[in-house]
């Protein structure tokens, strides 16, 4: 069960709740802790008090003053008029990662609403209720509007929510199959609603989640390729990796170690000359991969920052209503780019050393292609082509959204993250990502297995087997769209990690 109680969330908790369905619950703390800041915009209500969002219109539409009789009507109205995405709908994790946030930073009671709207969020998720929210319509500045108002559009009655089989349905006939009731926003409340970094974040805390997965299989996925390439482990030395205090790369280097630890074939070539040095891609691997999972590092922290952040304006400090720029996503904007450039570097590497694996030039006397007839069979030949066009994919996905800024909203809004886009872009980057690492899995076991009567070490022994029992090993050519598919599958399941398990060996 993950508690609301307006305190930070972790990326773990985000994973479970979007992810794995996890229960959420309100604290019930926290109706007291918002009423405070309630009264206090009810006052300035009743006032005439000039307070952006309240009193006023939104944006370069701040200077107009709307009428006490017309401001609820003002919020219903700023919902309606921001759900204006267009493309195809978020995935449901990623909408109910962005309804968990929301319902967060309003719990905090600094946002003036009523903890009824809290309680409204929560009630999707407990029910099950996805809003259908169209992908494009956030600059990652002034919140995640359009996304979020698509959200904020069925709590109101109206709006569209996947059924079942992701047909779209009425957000009132969504509400009403499970027993729940519209709400009525109050002044400020529809702001509230849709001024946050929620979207972004949900992605990100995602793509996190699962890069950093990823960056595990990127040091087996080498320890495999390292095997068949007769590869040497000397420059895994602890002592050697220390000389570079740099976290990431000890972590990966101990991980290469502990899956290559006993291994008969390393063992058998150890005094051989050919050992002296490999080539880069197996060389540096731990400085490569512990690069990426240094700045996977930074990124977690600067999502962990967003998730214990009041993402909000204007917010109620004290008895005063403060407009300010908390729902601005540049911090993660940049975050969102530097994943994308991981998932794109990490890829090439992984690529380099499945073309070393199929090359019988620089495979150390393996067949071409890996087939046991080259010529008459072509092998796992393609298999590269496919990695390094994903490759050229990732590369190009890596281009920097962050400096791509746009004037918005009459000028008002000059300066904006493309935060969203660049999180959007970084979630469709951890795939392609995961299918390169597959293909390289698949290249090197084939050849593993090609080096008997020599065995691997009992770690990829055991992830070899693991792999056997989903696809078979290449003896002639056949279609491999097939098997490409089983070991993505079987990585995104985390068999893997279960056969290293097994063998006593967790990574880093």
């Amino acid at each position: 069960m993950i508690t609301v109680d307006g305190g930070s969330l972790t990326i773990d908790a985000v994973v479970r709740a979007a992810r794995g369905h996890e229960a959420v619950a309100l604290d019930p703390g926290v109706r007291a802790r918002m009423l405070p800041a309630r009264e206090v915009v009810d006052r300035l209500d009743r006032e005439g008090a000039v307070v952006y969002g309240v009193t006023t219109g939104f944006g370069a539409l701040a200077d107009l003053a709307v009428d006490p009789a017309d401001r609820a009507l003002l919020q219903r109205s700023v919902v309606l008029s921001h759900a204006a995405g267009s493309g195809p709908r978020l995935d449901d994790e990623v909408v109910r990662g962005m309804i968990l946030l929301r319902a967060r930073t309003l719990a905090a009671g600094l946002s003036g609403v009523r903890v009824e709207l809290v309680e409204a969020l929560l009630g999707l998720l407990d029910a099950g209720i996805i809003p259908w929210v169209p992908e494009h319509g956030s600059l990652g500045a002034s919140g995640d509007l359009a996304p979020l108002a698509s959200i904020a559009t069925v709590l109101l009655g109206l709006g569209w929510a996947a059924g079942a089989g992701g047909v779209r349905v009425e957000g009132g006939a969504a509400l009403r199959d499970h027993g729940l009731v519209p709400v009525d926003v109050e002044p400020k409340e529809g702001l509230a609603l849709i001024n946050g970094t929620d979207a972004m974040t949900s992605l990100l805390a995602l793509a996190v989640h699962d890069i950093e997965d990823l960056l595990r299989l990127a040091d087996l996925a080498c320890a495999l390729s390292v095997e068949a390439l007769l590869g040497t482990t000397v420059a895994y030395d602890e002592r050697v990796v220390a000389l570079r205090p740099a976290p990431g790369q000890a972590a990966s280097a101990a991980n290469l170690r502990a899956l290559l630890a006993g291994s008969p074939i390393v063992a058998s070539h150890r005094p051989s000359r050919h050992a002296v040095q490999d080539a880069y891609s197996l060389r540096c691997a731990p400085q490569v991969h512990g690069a990426a999972r240094d700045v996977v590092a930074f990124c977690r922290q600067t999502i962990d920052h967003e998730l214990a952040s009041v993402v909000d304006n204007p917010v109620v400090l004290g008895e005063t209503v403060v407009s300010a720029g908390n729902f601005h996503g540049q911090a993660l904007a940049y975050a969102a780019d530097m994943l994308a450039s991981v998932c794109a570097d990490v890829a090439a590497i992984s690529e380099r050393r499945v073309d070393r694996l199929l090359d019988p030039a620089r495979s150390r006397g393996l067949p071409a292609f890996l087939s046991p007839e080259p010529g008459l069979n072509s092998g796992l030949m393609i298999t590269q082509y496919t990695a390094a066009a994903m490759v050229a994919a990732l590369r190009h996905a890596a281009t920097p959204f962050a400096v791509q800024s746009a004037a918005t909203s009459a000028g008002q809004e000059d300066h904006v993250s493309m935060g969203y886009e660049a999180a959007l872009r970084t979630r469709r980057s951890v795939p392609l990502l995961r299918a390169v690492l597959a293909i390289e899995v698949l290249s090197a076991s084939q050849a593993i297995e090609m080096r008997h009567p020599l065995r691997p070490g009992p770690a990829t022994g055991a992830v070899i087997a693991s792999l056997r029992r989903e696809t078979p090993s290449l003896a002639a050519d056949r279609i491999l769209s097939g098997d490409l598919e089983a070991a993505e599958t079987w990585v995104r399941d985390a068999a893997w990690r279960a056969a290293l398990a097994a063998a006593g060996v967790t990574l880093l």
